[in-house]
């Protein structure tokens, strides 16, 4: 079934999955993009003449109101993974007050269905400020009264990623450095898995209302991520040098505010308490979705 649906954060890696697989099946897509932004789209796009450019933000109800006319269906992906707090970029701004403007706007265009990109590990209560600003999203979007799907990811690998590409990059140094002892577990999902649950949302009656963890086949150790991206640009092993958390965490604090440096201490506290599934085999009944192994999908484009 063809649906006319409007969708947030198009232009980023999760977006570019996203839209290539709504055109694929035939949806008719409106593309919210900040001015200036057209070009990253006109980049993004798998089949221009089904996509729809439409100049606004998250922030100017008018705009959100226009570019969501007609719309059948909307899919909520934009997220941050770090703050940027003097630029007024911050997980509260970003995750609930956004959502909470995409969500009136929804329900001013009689829109149908909302499908939201939430977070592994959201949760009230979290440790990271990260997972309690995607709680507070979710819950507004079960408040809304519009029928939705949430779906909770694990860390997304693909093509042009930053997670697989930026440990590949650790793993060609001559050491690896771990923080701690590498044994948090991950459950990495490919973009494809993500681009394909969500388009199944739009129009699957029987996931109406539900919240679905997505992640891989299986989880794996932080050190057995690194092992089989050895495995794959062929250096094995994977020679590690484990950096203790109580001597990496004041380094994050000091360093964080410098964009430069990879992680913050949002992410470090996140990295350390895991992110697998408690139910892996939910999404796979739900959807029809082939289990994508981590190590052959990043054999794909590792290299």
């Amino acid at each position: 079934m063809r649906v006319k649906v409007f969708l947030t954060g198009a232009t980023g890696f999760v977006g570019k999955g996203v839209l290539s697989r709504l055109t694929a099946a035939g949806h008719e897509v409106t593309c919210l993009v900040r001015p200036g932004s057209e070009a990253k789209l006109a980049r993004a796009e798998a089949h221009t003449a089904q996509v729809t450019p439409a100049p606004g933000d998250l922030f100017d109800p008018d705009s959100l109101r226009r570019a969501m006319e007609g719309s059948e269906a909307v899919i909520h992906l934009v997220g941050i993974i770090r703050e940027q707090p003097q630029k007024g970029v911050t997980f509260s701004r970003i995750h609930v007050e956004g959502t909470r403007n995409v969500l009136q706007a929804a329900a001013q265009a009689g829109v149908r269905r909302f499908v939201q990109m939430s977070a592994l590990g959201a949760r009230a209560g979290a440790a990271s400020a990260y997972h309690r600003t995607k709680h507070e999203a979710e819950e507004l979007v079960r408040a809304s009264g519009i029928p939705y799907v949430i779906f909770r990811p694990s860390v997304i690998f693909g093509p042009g990623d930053e997670f697989v590409n930026m440990l590949a990059h650790l793993v060609r140094l001559p050491v690896t450095p771990v923080i701690g002892d590498g044994s948090y577990p991950l459950q990495p999902v490919a973009r494809e898995t993500v681009a394909d649950v969500f388009e199944q949302a739009l129009t699957r009656e029987s996931v109406t209302g539900q919240t679905f963890e997505v992640g891989g086949p299986a989880p794996l150790s932080y050190s057995e991520i690194l092992d089989a991206i050895g495995e794959v640009i062929g250096k094995r092993p994977v020679r590690k040098l484990h950096i203790p958390v109580g001597l990496m965490k004041p380094v994050v604090t000091l360093m964080e505010g410098f964009s430069f440096f990879p992680i913050t201490h949002t992410q470090l506290t996140m990295l350390l308490e895991g992110n697998a599934c408690s139910d892996t085999e939910a999404l796979y009944s739900a959807f029809d979705t082939p289990k994508i192994p981590f190590r052959q999908g990043i054999a794909q484009y590792v290299r």
